[in-house]
């Protein structure tokens, strides 16, 4: 296990493609494919990424998903696959190995490159469909092998190889796997949210998590699903 830097095993973007999800057929772009040499890595991400649901994808919050190749060989062996290859479950940067207790607010660094995680992946149709089973999603979630979101807050160059280098946030903020999985079970824990809220959540689930804190302030219920 790493402790202050985690190698880049690969980088992967994805081009448009249509993808049938149950019954309808949606331009995705979750099919990432490796990509060679040296990228140039915005705000928005890799320039050549196509995203397909921009309400829920992408944007500066959620510019890179990470996946490390630890979880990914893990799920090889619980999908008895002999391996799955790199950007299966629609990362942009597959890492060899998390660092422990990865928080929101860590930042990782290759030279100018400077990244900050927001938050965990939430599972989707889309990728119980990549998958081949229609239960992967509560599979996914029961696993806790979320990988992570990053924004960018200073551009720069990344390639497979490099290694990032980990600035950690303050303990105060939760684990990537306390968010997800206060996420999946909605406790009534006002004190949580505020922790989340104090550290840089990535603004969709700031948004529902302030609404959340509100609907707590008044002593209301939340909603179904929320």
């Amino acid at each position: 296990m790493h402790s202050d830097s985690i190698k880049v095993c690969a980088i992967s973007a994805a081009r448009a493609r249509d993808f049938t999800v149950g019954q309808r057929t949606l331009r995705t772009g979750h099919f990432k494919e490796s990509v060679c040499g040296t990228v140039e890595i915005g705000q928005q991400g890799i320039a050549s990424d196509f995203i397909g649901n921009p309400k829920h994808h992408g944007g500066p919050d959620q510019a890179l998903y990470l996946y490390s190749q630890v979880d990914a060989s893990w799920w090889a062996s619980e999908l008895a696959r002999d391996e799955l290859p790199a950007g299966f479950f629609g990362e942009n940067l597959t890492v060899d190995d998390w660092w422990p207790n990865v928080r929101v607010g860590d930042r990782l660094q290759c030279g100018d490159l400077l990244l900050e995680i927001t938050g965990p992946r939430i599972p989707c149709a889309t990728l119980a469909a990549r998958v081949g089973d229609a239960g992967f999603a509560k599979r996914f979630v029961k696993a806790e092998r979320p990988g992570a979101y990053v924004r960018v807050l200073h551009s720069g160059k990344l390639k497979a190889g490099d290694h990032l280098q980990i600035q950690p946030a303050s303990e105060a903020f939760p684990t990537v796997v306390e968010l997800y999985r206060f996420w999946h079970t909605r406790r009534q824990d006002a004190n949580f949210v505020q922790r989340t809220l104090a550290a840089p959540v990535a603004s969709r689930m700031r948004t529902e998590l302030e609404e959340l804190a509100a609907r707590q302030a008044r002593g209301t219920q939340p909603l179904p699903g929320i």
